[in-house]
C-alpha cells in the first residue's frame, strides 16, 4: 500500500505511522517547576544524539489546546531535567504519570513513586528505576504542525551525572538490559520490553569504530 501523510488517504481505520518507527525508547522526564512543584511525565519521542559528550532530546506535543507540556516549560525556566529510565515494573507508573493534569500536581505523589535526590541538578530522580540522567538544558526546536497537538517542543540537554544501580551491571561490567527489561512505545495502544539481545559486529570496522560502538570514545 501507498499514501500521502497529507491527506491520510490510507484507508485503514488508524493511522501506521507512528506504529512504523518502533521500537521507541521512553523518556520519562522529571522537572521541577521554578515554584518548587515535582513533574514527571514520559515521552515517547526521545532519543540520544551523540555520546562524547552525551546529549538527549524529548519531544513534547502540545495539548489540544494549544498548551505546552510542562515538562518544557520547567526545563527552559529552570534548565534542568532528569531522564528515568521505564522499565516493565514500572510500565503502571509510566501509564499513570502520562495523564493530563494541572502544573501544580505533583506526578510523583498521583503515582505513589519515591523521590530519590539528585546530585547536580534540583529535580528528583524516580528511586525505583535503575538509570537516571541528570540533564542540563541547552535549547528548545519548535516545530509548527498541522493541529495544535502536531506542534511540538524538542529539547535537547547534555547529561551531566549519570546514575546506574549496581544490580544491573554483569560481572563482564555492561548493563544487563534483559534483567532491566527497558520499556518502549510502539504504535496504537502497544509498548514493548527488551528480554533478549544479540550481538553483531559489522564487517570491517576500524579500531576507532569499534572502541566507539563499545562505549570508548577515542581521544
Amino acid at each position: 500500500m501507498e499514501y500521502d501523510p497529507g491527506r491520510d488517504d490510507h484507508g485503514l481505520p488508524y493511522n501506521p505511522f507512528k506504529a512504523c518507527v518502533v521500537p521507541r525508547p521512553i523518556g520519562w522526564i522529571s522537572t521541577q517547576s521554578p515554584d518548587g512543584v515535582d513533574n514527571l511525565a514520559p515521552y515517547s519521542q526521545f532519543q540520544m544524539l551523540t555520546y562524547d559528550p552525551p546529549i538527549v532530546m524529548f519531544s513534547a506535543n502540545q495539548t489540544p489546546d494549544g498548551r505546552r507540556k510542562d515538562s518544557v516549560v520547567n526545563a527552559e525556566a529552570t534548565g534542568e531535567f532528569v531522564w528515568n529510565m521505564a522499565t516493565y515494573d514500572l510500565r503502571e507508573a509510566v501509564s499513570i504519570s502520562s495523564t493530563f493534569v494541572d502544573s501544580d500536581v505533583d506526578e510523583f505523589e498521583l503515582t505513589g513513586l519515591a523521590k530519590a535526590p539528585s546530585m547536580r541538578v534540583k529535580p528528583p530522580r524516580v528511586a525505583d528505576s535503575p538509570v537516571h540522567f541528570e540533564c542540563a538544558y541547552m535549547q528548545t526546536l519548535h516545530l509548527p504542525g498541522n493541529t495544535p497537538m502536531g506542534t511540538v517542543d524538542v529539547v535537547i540537554g547534555k547529561v551531566i551525572m549519570i546514575h546506574i544501580a549496581d544490580e544491573v551491571i554483569d560481572a563482564g561490567g555492561r548493563l544487563d538490559i534483559p534483567k532491566i527489561r527497558p520499556l518502549a512505545r510502539l504504535g496504537y495502544y502497544d509498548y514493548t520490553s527488551v528480554d533478549s539481545v544479540f550481538e553483531m559486529k559489522r564487517p570491517g570496522e576500524t579500531r576507532h569504530q569499534l572502541r566507539g560502538m563499545e562505549g570508548k570514545p577515542d581521544r
